[in-house]
């Protein structure tokens, strides 16, 4: 009994994960068709394809769920289960989108949540919020409200998981700001986006290009406040570091 007890949560963490992803897939990339999971990636001609093998992945994750789910069955019956079912799935969907949101959005950078926004970055923290920060929380404490009649100590994992969003919450959130006093700065593009794109991209926000190498432009800004358009455009942070790590090298802005 206790290895259906501890099985039950996993069922639902996958079952979540998965009906996370098939939330993004059909809202975002079907309904409203904000972007495809390869939106940002040059050279892609067919992005319904990839769509398609995303959910197909996405259904193969929920056959594990179902399976796991069905061979653990009997423990449905005991106290408190379906509450810790369903505080299970809200982590798994959670922790698709917090996923999404540092792989995807900001270290892969293959989409953004809305692409055709003038901060991109916004609609990715608030999505990040509603749907991946709130719902962990929310079935961390409905999990907690269920009792401890399984004989376990429940997700621990979701404390880790909480650290890790509020973590990269407060970096992406830094990460948006342009750094002030410094008209030589460090520009990441992503990997999906080609030399000529990033020309272009520096040009339009009225800089000039010092130096690149392998992803990494020095510019030079005449107007400094306009680099923020940068992010549109397929760039992951802008430093005036060559520490280049992420949200860190913001700090050494002066």
């Amino acid at each position: 009994m206790a290895r259906a007890a501890t099985s039950l949560p996993w069922s639902g963490y996958l079952i979540g994960f998965a009906l996370g992803g098939f939330f993004d897939g059909i809202l975002l990339h079907q309904i409203l068709q904000w972007h495809h999971l390869l939106s940002l990636v040059d050279g892609v001609t067919d992005q319904i394809l990839f769509d398609g093998l995303f959910h197909a992945l996405m259904y193969a994750v929920a056959a594990i769920g179902l399976v796991a789910l069905f061979r653990t069955r009997r423990s449905l019956a005991r106290s408190g289960s379906g509450r810790r079912l369903l505080a299970a799935a809200l982590i798994g969907a959670g922790v698709w989108h917090v996923a999404d949101g540092i792989v995807s959005h900001w270290v892969l950078g293959i989409h953004r949540i809305k692409l055709d926004s003038a901060n991109p970055l916004a609609w990715d923290l608030g999505w990040f919020v509603a749907f991946g920060i709130i719902p962990i929380v929310a079935g961390r404490l409905l999990y907690r409200g269920g009792g401890g009649n399984d004989g376990g100590s429940g997700p621990r994992g979701g404390i880790a998981a909480l650290g890790l969003t509020a973590t990269a919450l407060i970096c992406g959130a830094w990460a948006a700001r342009a750094p002030a006093g410094s008209e030589t700065m460090i520009v990441l593009f992503g990997p999906g986006t080609s030399q000529g794109a990033a020309v272009n991209a520096i040009r339009a926000a009225n800089g000039s290009v010092l130096w690149q190498s392998r992803g990494l432009w020095a510019v030079r800004w005449n107007d400094p406040a306009r680099v923020d358009t940068l992010y549109p455009r397929g760039a992951l942070f802008v430093s005036s570091s060559l520490v280049g790590a992420g949200c860190l090298a913001w700090t050494t802005a002066e």
